[in-house]
């Protein structure tokens, strides 16, 4: 294993991500803030408990996931695309670097990201509500879950854009949605029987309810199908993130 390689990779994108703070940091959070503000504070107080949970500490699930899901996609998708953008992704093919160490050193720095995002918005979101963790440690499970999970899919889109156009294309027209009907801002279970059933195709469901579960101990889905699913999802990622970089799919853009 060429850690060197790894800890050059890793850096360089904490570094990257370090200079533009403000934009990486800032925005995440006052517009979490802001979610906070309108549901949380003016329509949470008219809307009462959910599963005996009120509404503003209902949400902070959904809140936490909708931006970690497009921070790791949208950090880990730029880090790879830059350098077939700018033409320097021929310096990385040419060093002594496999797949998994790319891997480690770009999705790990995009998961890294992710996670003190979260713990950022968790902070900021006690400024809001009072809330408690039921399960600290499947929090955390979850959390470093779902950042690897769609750094390691963030990544899978940049190997596949070939124009900064393509790049934006699945997290705002297709994660973005996803995440907003899969419950992030409401039960499944105050959905008709019908929808209740065709919203279950929609992946993100299970994070989110997984996610909460670790929270307040309710979830539209069990514990057991939430972690099964994000698993899969993940090792879905982590082969078709392997086939793309041995067979150098696109990466010479």
């Amino acid at each position: 294993m060429n850690w060197y390689g790894v800890k050059a990779i890793y850096q360089f994108e904490m570094a990257r991500w370090l200079r533009t703070l403000g934009q990486s940091l800032a925005a995440p959070v006052l517009s979490t803030s802001l979610y906070f503000i309108v549901f949380g504070a003016a329509i949470g107080a008219r809307m009462g408990e959910i599963e005996g949970v009120s509404y503003g500490a209902f949400i902070i699930p959904g809140l936490m996931m909708l931006s970690i899901l497009s921070e790791s996609m949208g950090n880990a998708s730029f880090g790879i695309f830059f350098p077939k953008w700018s033409g320097t992704m021929f310096e990385i093919l040419s060093a002594p670097l496999s797949w998994k160490e790319m891997l480690l050193g770009y999705v790990g720095a995009a998961t890294t990201k992710s996670m003190l995002l979260g713990a950022l918005i968790l902070i900021t979101a006690r400024v809001f509500v009072p809330y408690q963790i039921a399960h600290p440690l499947w929090m955390v499970c979850f959390l470093f879950l779902t950042a690897l999970s769609f750094s390691l899919f963030g990544f899978l889109i940049g190997l596949w854009a070939e124009t900064w156009e393509r790049l934006q294309t699945i997290p705002l027209l297709v994660i973005t949605p996803l995440t907003f009907l899969g419950g992030a801002f409401y039960s499944i279970d105050m959905l008709p029987p019908l929808w209740q059933k065709v919203t279950l195709i929609n992946p993100v469901v299970y994070l989110i309810s997984g996610f909460r579960w670790s929270f307040y101990g309710i979830a539209d889905v069990h514990i057991g199908i939430s972690t099964a699913m994000i698993l899969l999802f993940l090792t879905v990622c982590l082969l078709t993130a392997r086939w793309m970089i041995v067979s150098g799919y696109r990466l010479k853009k």
